[in-house]
Parts: structure tokens; sequence; C-alpha cells
């Protein structure tokens, strides 16, 4: 380990003769904000998929927070402190806005049946730490006055925060975007930026971002890893992989020569 809250190394996973992902690497500081990108098809949320526990990768090693979790379902790797969300937001969409985040939040909640059932001081103290920890975190997402309310009757941008501040109640040491700004308007981008920003101040997580609005990528991340046909292909500060030829053929094709241009 070299001091990394997520560390990856030669990760890989083929489905029948396609091989979706190959030797991928990745080590993600403390407080960083990296991207991952590459056009569609490319293996990014497979990548995801494999870091979280959906599918177990036939090679190489996941390390979260110093544990190793390569083999891990998911509910262990989320208590490790790796948490995401998704290309297609998954709320709890008939439960209210406050409820979906104590969801989060229960993970850290020590479970016993005795306790639970007699609600013994212990059970009760946790409960109400929990609710007190969810509330803070509507309050910071702008969500708390409609915490009351099912998700599902949230505006699409209040959804991508709540299914964040979900993710946040897990108290993770790294967190992973899938394409956070799918569907948000300009404003709501802008937004969207400053809050990826707080989020990593504030609660000191590394974060990784898959995306495919490039103004947003080029904006926000620190560095970035490039993927093309399950294959890394660059890495780099965004000045660096934005002029590098082998990103701009997998993005551009043939009509790479005005990027080429402003490169040069």
């Amino acid at each position: 380990m070299n001091g990394a809250l997520l560390d990856v190394r030669g990760i890989g996973i083929s489905f029948g003769g396609l091989k979706a992902v190959q030797d991928f690497s990745l080590s993600l500081p403390p407080d960083a904000l990296y991207g991952l990108i590459g056009p569609n098809g490319a293996g990014k949320t497979t990548v995801f998929n494999l870091l979280t526990g959906v599918y177990r990768p036939q090679a190489g090693r996941i390390v979260v927070g110093g544990r190793n979790v390569t083999d891990r379902k998911p509910h262990e790797i989320a208590a490790a402190g790796l948490a995401r969300t998704f290309q297609n937001i998954r709320l709890f969409r008939e439960l209210s806005v406050l409820e979906n985040v104590r969801m989060g939040a229960q993970m850290r909640l020590p479970h016993g049946m005795f306790s639970t059932l007699l609600r013994t001081p212990r059970h009760v103290a946790a409960e109400r730490l929990i609710d007190r920890r969810s509330n803070e975190l509507l309050e910071m997402f702008g969500l708390l006055p409609r915490r009351l309310e099912q998700a599902k009757n949230l505006p699409y941008g209040d959804q991508r925060r709540l299914e964040i501040a979900r993710a946040l109640a897990t108290g993770p040491k790294a967190l992973l975007l899938d394409e956070p700004a799918a569907g948000m308007n300009p404003q709501e981008k802008r937004e969207l930026m400053d809050l990826i920003r707080f989020i990593r101040d504030r609660f000191r997580v590394g974060i990784l971002l898959i995306e495919h609005d490039m103004k947003l990528v080029m904006s926000i991340c620190e560095r970035l890893t490039v993927l093309d046909h399950g294959e890394t292909i660059a890495t780099g500060t965004p000045a660096e992989v934005q002029c590098n030829p082998d990103v701009i053929e997998a993005y551009l094709g043939e009509a790479v020569s005005e990027t080429q241009a402003r490169c040069s």
C-alpha cells in the first residue's frame, strides 16, 4: 500500500471471449478528485462494478483503506469504506427523502436481534445519532425542507443530490460517482461542480467520477484515466490527457486536426 484510500492493481474481467476490462490500475490518494473517462462502451461502469463487488475480478487486487476487498461482497466493500452512485438513479422511490439517507447510515449501526427487539439504551442512542446525522446531511444538500416527501417526487437534480447524500451517509473513505451530471441542465451542472468540490473538502474523501461532460471533467478533476475497449490508453492531468494522440483518436477517430492544432 502507498497510503491511498483506494488502490487497484491489474484488475480485469472477460465476458465470454470479450475482455471487458484489462489490467486496470489506479491509486486514489486522500482528498483526491480523479476522473475515469472514455467513449461509450469503453468499460468505465464495468470498472465501477468490479470495484464495488457487483462483478468479481478475474485478475488483480482491490484494496480499500488498507483492506483487501478483492473477493468481497458489495456490502462488505461498502463497510470497508467504498460508496457509489449509479448512472441511472437508484433511490428507494417510495420511501421518504429522510428514510433514504437513513438506509445508508444504518450500515454503521451495530445490529443485533436482542438490542433491536428490546430497544436497549445503546440501540436507541445509535438510532438518534443516525437521525441527527441524516438530517445534517440533508441540510448540507439543501434537502431538509423536503425530508418527509417521497423520493420519487423530487426534481431530477434533487434526486441526484439525494443519492450522493445517501452514499455519504455510509461514512465512506472513497466515493465513486457514475455520470453524476447525466440529464442535468447547464445551471445544475455548475451547481454540481461546486457540490463535488464541497464534498471532497468537507468530508475529506477521495472521489473518482465517470463523466461524459468534458467541460465538467476538465474543470474539476486533478488527474484522469482514459479507457478504450477496456484498456487504459492514457493517464495524467487534464491538460496532458486532452492532448494525447491516443485519446484524440479514441474519441474523434480521424477527425483530429483541430484538437491537435490546439495542443501543438
